[in-house]
């Protein structure tokens, strides 16, 4: 039954990266080969010297996730927050400054899958910090924050079930 029942997760979970368009599919797996060190992000995504630009920003960018991997708050207190808040405002604000990702939730898939499912609790903060900050278009802005649903607001917990699904660069066919 476990199996099934993680089979299960593992589909909802392409079946949601399924749901973004595609920039922000593509930018999702860009973003876990660099942040999870899975490829040289360089010769699998840049097109262009802009992009090449754009990668070596994020690789730059994404020096914070090893310190953010290991302070994430863990209890209810208040002792921990200033800094695991600031840095993970400004690694999301870099993201979302990149007009990649348009919503929270491809914000949150992409979150889970850099940082892990304990930090599932700070992304609705960490995402509302960076989407309202003044180097974020207002236009995005304005749909970035209507994309966060009271629901995921104010959830009363969070699954500490770690993500199955990492999505991952495919070549094209010949063919296509």
């Amino acid at each position: 039954m476990a199996i099934a029942g993680s089979a299960s997760m593992t589909i909802n979970e392409m079946r949601e990266f399924a749901s973004f368009s595609a920039a922000e599919q593509r930018y999702i797996k860009r973003s876990l080969d660099i942040g999870l060190g899975r490829r040289d992000a360089f010769k699998l995504w840049a097109r262009n010297e802009g992009e090449n630009a754009a990668i070596r920003r994020q690789y730059v960018a994404y020096q914070e996730l090893k310190t953010l991997r290991e302070t994430v708050p863990n209890d209810t207190g208040f002792n921990q927050i200033e800094g695991f808040i600031g840095k993970m405002a400004r690694v999301a604000a870099f993201d979302l400054a990149q007009e990649r990702i348009e919503s929270f939730s491809a914000f949150r898939f992409l979150y889970e899958r850099l940082l892990g499912a304990e930090v599932r609790p700070w992304l609705p903060s960490a995402f509302c910090a960076a989407a309202a900050l003044p180097q974020i278009r207002p236009e995005l802005r304005k749909v970035l924050l209507q994309s966060l649903s009271e629901a995921a607001a104010t959830a009363p917990g969070w699954s500490d079930r770690e993500p199955s699904f990492y999505p991952e660069y495919v070549e094209q066919s010949e063919a296509a």
